[in-house]
């Protein structure tokens, strides 16, 4: 009989509890600026019609990506590869009935069927967190000044990250009109833009030479030198500088300046895969050498709620992800250390008295302490083994004669101080340790 694997599914990972620790450290964060900002929390199903992803994620996404299978009604339906199609869907199922600006976060998770590597596994977490109902820069602004904040809220200077923003109208103008690229040749040309960073540029010149027919070679290779020598919209061409697109760009950093947001950068060669941006797009990256990449991105998206039958609702959103949050973290040593959740690990002095030790626990817990009671029946140095282990800031001993006085050891696990108090001592005690803790958190 073969034996089982201990591994987990390829492309995804367990979280044991340190690592959920970490997860939910995230988790946490994302909660208190989204809540900060006055967006409300939702939730969607995991499961989700294939058709809803067919109608507007990209051929890609449904067709390679997508965890799919058929129910045993016969439904074809896949496990969620991203929020925005499910989100769309509820804003057109009540849109008479939502409040605008409707301003809605998720934390869900998500899984889709790609080559697992460094920031990118086939199961993963993120944050959701969309405007609906309001147009123009001044909602653009509002979702990238909440990405910085969110930056801010995790430790981060500004030169650990910068936010590239383009928009996707002049992304369409610049392959149309500029380069004079059909709609096909547009659509190639922009994947390859999204893809610039992951090869060399012998590659991307090559496959933009590809691009264009052979009478278009000379002039459009030379227009995207251009391009993407340009560092701002001053140094944009003329033709694509006076255009309505560039303008737009201009009055979204105008707001961005004044709400003082530093890390924000025009980058003309940043496109967003997902097809069904139409205005302003952008990403946050990471500056470390060690994780210089794209961590996560948004953008507007006004047509989905129209793909329902309803009229469209003007949107804009950013999805950050856990795992390339946890990356950028750690590279830049932001991820603080986390100790157990559980405040006290009773370590019980002997058979007879466990019952007695249930009931110390029991009167702590009502008093808000959280309270692992050892019931092993092992020697003092295991029992002691385990609660360094668990990483438990205090271990509580238990023995008859402490029952008896009604007087308890507790000893501080990190400074090995020990003191004999009452219940109402300890309680005071725990709740003195998570005041300077939280202290030193923030």
């Amino acid at each position: 009989m073969t034996s089982l694997t201990s591994q987990p599914y390829k492309g995804t990972r367990d979280y044991y509890p340190a690592d959920k620790r970490a997860q939910n450290y995230i988790f946490n964060v994302w909660r208190e600026v989204a809540e900060r900002f006055g967006y409300e929390e939702y939730s969607t199903p995991l499961l989700e019609p294939l058709e809803l992803y067919a109608a507007k994620s990209g051929q890609e996404i449904v067709n390679e990506q997508t965890y799919q299978f058929t129910d045993r009604g016969g439904r074809n339906v896949a496990i969620r590869p991203e929020m925005t199609p499910s989100i769309s869907r509820m804003v057109a199922a009540q849109r008479q009935e939502l409040g605008y600006p409707a301003r809605l976060y998720s934390i869900a998770q998500f899984m889709r069927y790609e080559r697992p590597q460094h920031g990118r596994e086939r199961e993963f977490w993120q944050l959701n967190l969309d405007m609906f109902g309001v147009e123009g820069a001044v909602a653009d602004a509002e979702i990238i000044i909440i990405s910085d904040a969110i930056m801010r809220s995790f430790g981060a200077t500004n030169k650990m990250y910068t936010i590239r923003i383009n928009n996707r109208q002049l992304i369409n103008f610049m392959m149309a009109d500029y380069l004079g690229l059909d709609v096909i040749q547009s659509e190639l040309m922009i994947k390859l833009f999204d893809r610039k960073h992951k090869i060399t540029p012998e590659q991307f010149d090559e496959q933009a030479r590809d691009i264009f027919a052979p009478e278009q070679q000379a002039t459009g290779m030379s227009r995207i030198n251009v391009l993407l020598n340009a560092s701002s919209m001053a140094e944009l061409p003329p033709e694509l500088r006076d255009s309505e697109p560039v303008r737009e760009v201009a009055q979204l950093f105008t707001q961005l300046q004044e709400a003082g947001v530093t890390t924000a950068k025009f980058d003309i060669s940043l496109m967003r895969g997902f097809d069904y941006y139409t205005g302003m797009v952008f990403e946050v990256f990471d500056n470390h050498p060690d994780n210089n990449r794209s961590m996560f991105g948004g953008g507007r998206y006004d047509g989905l709620v129209g793909l329902f039958g309803v009229e469209p609702v003007p949107t804009v959103g950013v999805a950050p992800g856990a795992t390339t949050t946890e990356n950028f973290l750690r590279a830049h040593e932001l991820l603080p250390k986390f100790e157990s959740t559980t405040d006290v690990y009773m370590i019980v002095l002997g058979e007879g008295t466990l019952k007695g030790a249930q009931k110390v626990a029991a009167a702590l817990r009502a008093e808000g302490v959280k309270v692992a009671v050892d019931i092993t029946y092992r020697k003092l140095d295991k029992q002691i083994k385990a609660a360094v282990k668990m990483r438990v800031p205090y271990m509580l001993f238990i023995g008859e004669q402490e029952l008896q006085d009604e007087l308890y050891r507790i000893k501080d696990v990190k400074s090995e101080h020990e003191q004999t108090l009452g219940l109402e001592r300890i309680v005071t005690t725990v709740a003195d340790y998570r005041r300077r803790k939280d202290e030193d958190d923030f």
